[in-house]
């Protein structure tokens, strides 16, 4: 069976980076792929392991190059960059979902009809399959604000609040059923 596919930005790679969770990112059952301008520009200096891991890096075709052109001018005043810009044209020619961190992105991928997650989306994917503790989730987020990541403290908190509520939710469970067992 073949991976979906996810077009990403800069920011949430660098954000697994710092947080230590690539491997794991990359254990999700998806494919990683971002643009080859974007890669060569902003990632490849600093971070050329990511290929390693497994990102691949796609150029855009004639076509997608032109309506990348047609999106800087159409978003030129949002302040959303060209090589932003990239990746949702990357993710039109790919009909894939696009990850990003960056807000006014996800704007532009809104008003486009693109679908478009964050950071908090990937980390809720690998606890939901079991590929990091809420624990490693937590100190994740702590190293990835302490890089300069700008994530929204409160929806971390929802976030692994919830995550702990269902954990004892299960425990409690797991403790009544063994209790009220025939067998006990």
């Amino acid at each position: 069976m073949s991976k979906k596919l996810l077009i990403s930005d800069t920011n949430i790679l660098i954000d697994m980076d710092a947080g230590n969770l690539l491997e794991p990112m990359f254990r999700l059952d998806y494919d990683y792929m971002t643009p080859d301008i974007l890669f060569t520009e902003e990632l490849e200096e600093l971070h050329p392991h990511l290929i390693e891991h497994g990102l691949k890096i796609l150029p855009l075709s004639g076509n997608s190059m032109e309506r990348l052109m047609g999106l800087v001018q159409e978003y030129n005043t949002t302040g959303v960059s060209s090589n932003d810009l990239s990746t949702l044209a990357l993710a039109e020619q790919e009909d894939a979902p696009l990850l990003t961190g960056d807000q006014k992105l996800k704007q532009v991928c809104i008003q486009e009809n693109r679908t478009v997650h964050g950071t908090l989306w990937i980390v809720e994917k690998m606890i939901g399959d079991t590929l990091v503790s809420i624990e490693q989730a937590e100190t994740a987020y702590q190293l990835m604000i302490e890089d300069g990541s700008r994530l929204p403290q409160d929806l971390i908190e929802e976030q692994l609040r919830n995550f702990r509520n269902r954990s004892e939710e299960r425990r409690v469970g797991k403790e009544c059923r063994s209790r009220w067992s025939p067998y006990h």
